[in-house]
């Protein structure tokens, strides 16, 4: 079987520090939140390929990994390396690549490659 990713979403223990965390510090922009009068869950925009989704969910939580591909890694690494809590620093990958791997405010990893 043949599949396409098309949405992927962590599980986050507080929306509203979540979403700060995502927009200010990795710049991305949220895309609408569901319900819409007291929102706990966020689209992110995207150009291609998956979404990406944040999802307030409490008594529990877990943690995945999940890799975007950027353009100007090496830039990305430098405005956030003293910032975030680093699992991976930036390194050259068997694949041509570049990449550096932080987690989230909820211990979500999260990769970055170019």
């Amino acid at each position: 079987m043949k599949t396409r990713l098309n949405h992927v979403r962590v599980n986050v223990s507080d929306i509203s520090k979540a979403l700060k965390w995502y927009e200010e510090m990795l710049g991305f922009e949220n895309d609408g939140g569901w319900p819409h009068d007291k929102p706990t869950y966020y689209d992110f925009k995207s150009e291609e390929g998956a979404k990406f989704a944040i999802m307030e969910v409490k008594g529990g939580n877990s943690y995945g990994r999940f890799n975007f591909d950027v353009e100007k890694v090496d830039e990305l690494w430098e405005s956030l390396k003293g910032k975030v809590e680093v699992v991976e620093s930036l390194f050259d990958t068997p694949w041509g690549t570049r990449k550096f791997t932080i987690r989230d405010l909820d211990g979500n990893e999260l990769g970055f490659a170019g």
